[in-house]
């Protein structure tokens, strides 16, 4: 005789099968909640203001004046550093690096044609932005750059669009301050308080920055009493883009300025939109050459947006399109282009 048990029916397989994924679905939800409950809980494991002001009250006068002075070696060391940089590349390298003992992250933003490009940071996770491509000033910035205020001091706006290529946690204090030269507004310098509550030293900040902006005028004027001079050399850490001058070259006298700068205008969006897409294959390009072969296809397309709107004949004769493909995309070099039938 056989002591084979019977096999269960169908029926009783389809109901363990049933219950089983019950079972899973349920554990699963369970998980996701507790995961959820977690992460909201992490958000809020920071000391409170009454906490703070408690521990302010304990800590003892020698400590607060041990910070004090602390803090005004590190201004000391910070403006002498500052001082001594030879080139305006140094000059930025400076003085992010003599930002450090005031604030937990910086980052420097150049500014060029409207737009903010990412130069150097400090103190964000990473090397590599986030988001390459320039940033699009939004309104409360614009009003910084063209002087309608001395900084910005809360979130908004302005502190999302410069976070954005950097970090997607935002602090709940910071600063943005403009670098400016003969009033004209340069560089934009972004400092925050990291995980920390707020900015320690802003009034510290600040004052670099104000002795940033005068050694930069100073350099300025020393490379236009010196024109043969050799350029500076660019951060190492940083993109190949450098400190724009000061004064821009006029427009061509065929071209209406208001005209050009429509049109040049559009050509940094569309070139900004493929170098923000695909990433990837613009680095291939400056790398190893070849951008019309790697995006052909966007790159004509957004050529014939370009044409379409300002005219084949202004494209043919300013090349105002494909001269910002070579800066923006190409490092200035027309060899990484490739072969291109409109280069």
């Amino acid at each position: 005789m056989s002591d084979r048990r019977p096999e269960a029916p169908p029926s009783q397989d389809a109901l363990r099968a049933s219950l089983e994924a019950w079972l899973n679905q349920r554990h699963q939800a369970l998980l996701e909640e507790v995961m959820a409950a977690w992460q909201e809980g992490l958000t809020r494991f920071r000391p409170d203001p009454e906490l703070l002001a408690r521990l302010s009250e304990a800590a003892p006068s020698t400590l607060v004046l041990g910070n004090a002075e602390a803090s005004e070696g590190h201004l000391a060391t910070a403006l002498d550093l500052i001082e001594g940089a030879p080139s305006q590349s140094e000059l930025l390298k400076r003085l992010l690096d003599g930002l450090a003992p005031f604030v937990e992250r910086s980052a420097l933003f150049i500014l060029k044609q409207g737009l903010a490009s990412l130069y150097a940071h400090r103190g964000f996770d990473g090397e590599a932005p986030r988001r390459p491509g320039a940033v699009v000033p939004p309104p409360d910035l614009e009003a910084l750059i063209h002087g309608g205020a001395r900084a910005i001091r809360r979130p908004g706006p302005a502190y999302s669009a410069l976070l954005a290529p950097l970090s997607s946690f935002e602090a709940p204090d910071l600063a943005i301050l403009p670098l400016r030269h003969k009033r004209k507004a340069v560089a934009l310098l972004l400092v925050d308080c990291g995980a920390r509550q707020r900015l320690d030293r802003p009034e510290q900040v600040r004052a670099l920055v104000l002795a940033a902006s005068a050694l930069l005028a100073a350099l300025a004027a020393g490379r236009e009493e010196e024109p043969q001079a050799l350029p500076p050399e660019p951060m190492p850490s940083a993109p190949t883009q450098v400190v724009p001058e000061p004064i821009d070259p006029p427009p061509s006298q065929d071209l209406d300025p208001r005209t050009r700068a429509g049109a040049e205008r559009l050509a940094r969006v569309l070139v900004g939109d493929v170098e923000l897409y695909f990433p990837a294959k613009v680095a291939q390009a400056r790398t190893q050459g070849n951008l019309y072969g790697l995006l052909r296809d966007e790159l004509e397309r957004s050529r014939a947006t370009f044409v379409e709107r300002f005219g084949e004949d202004v494209e043919l004769r300013h090349r105002i399109f494909t001269n910002t493909v070579i800066q923006q995309l190409c490092e200035g070099d027309p060899a990484k282009l490739g072969r291109a039938p409109w280069a």
